[in-house]
């Protein structure tokens, strides 16, 4: 068990920065806290993997953000079809009452 410098259990979190992508540490469990940084969990990765890493994650959420706006339009879509339906309903039951 790591204890913080404040008393309390360290926990583990993962750091998703450029230098240290996906490499897990010791940290203060209180979020945005002034404790300092306790130890890695994980050794260091090599090279290869701290190049490739960040570019993978940048795809994954550009891939992420293009899914939303197609929910989003896919959801304009299906709206105005209601819409059409209802104006053709209503087209169609004044004509037969007309």
């Amino acid at each position: 068990m790591v204890i913080c410098a404040c008393g309390r259990t360290a926990v583990i979190r993962t750091s998703w920065s450029n230098i240290n992508p996906g490499r897990r540490f010791y940290s203060c469990p209180i979020t945005g806290s002034t404790c300092p940084f306790i130890d890695w969990l994980d050794p260091p990765m090599c090279q290869r993997a701290v190049a490739i890493i960040p570019g993978l994650l940048r795809g994954r959420s550009n891939i992420e953000h293009h899914l939303r706006e197609m929910e989003q339009e896919r959801a304009r879509i299906r709206r105005r079809l209601y819409i059409s339906w209802l104006g053709f309903a209503l087209y169609v039951w004044f004509t037969k009452l007309g």
